[in-house]
């Protein structure tokens, strides 16, 4: 055990110099123990309520109390959403079958088809998901900005994935053809 304080003889122990509420005579040298008031007024006198002896023996049970309320309160989120979907009749989402019908082979682009991105927003009510721009656009426009955008991130996967990069038949580079980048 830490001294916390000076040291009176015939105690056997430190005692803290600046006693509030009675802290030396509620301390039992015999047991070694601390009550949970003299815990708290020894704490408020030395001043070791941040990062102290004290804390440091209740801190662990604290973060795990912590943790458990946000699990529980997760969960009860989880459920609630669920039960709303339920109550809406929403259907979980996913994504199209990967099929001619959805989906660009390799050599034509790489993406999704109109046909894809009909069945994704089906199956994905509130979706904004939209089909490549490959057309001529005007500077400034919502479209010249969604290219300049996806042209941004692809080029960070070009740098993310070199081997895709290098190959000119990559879906990455096919992609990046599409869109005009």
């Amino acid at each position: 055990m830490r001294k916390i304080g000076i040291q009176i003889k015939g105690v056997g122990k430190a005692i803290p110099k600046k006693s509030i509420g009675g802290v030396i005579s509620t301390f039992s040298p015999m047991t070694k123990k601390f009550p949970e008031v003299v815990r708290d007024t020894a704490e408020k006198s030395t001043g070791m309520s941040e990062g102290g002896f004290f804390s440091k023996l209740f801190k662990k049970k604290k973060k795990k109390d912590k943790e458990k309320r946000l699990e529980e309160n997760f969960t009860k989120k989880q459920k609630r959403l669920e039960e709303l979907k339920k109550e809406l009749g929403l259907k979980k989402g996913g994504m199209p079958a990967r099929n001619k019908k959805n989906f660009r082979s390799t050599k034509s682009g790489a993406g999704m088809t109109q046909a894809g991105v009909a069945a994704y927003r089906r199956m994905n009510p509130g979706s904004k998901l939209k089909t490549a721009v490959t057309g001529k656009v005007k500077p400034g426009s919502k479209d010249a900005k969604r290219r300049k955008s996806f042209c941004a991130r692809s080029a960070g996967q070009m740098k993310k994935f070199p081997k895709a990069a290098k190959d000119p038949n990559s879906r990455l580079r096919q992609a990046r053809r599409r869109w005009k980048c």
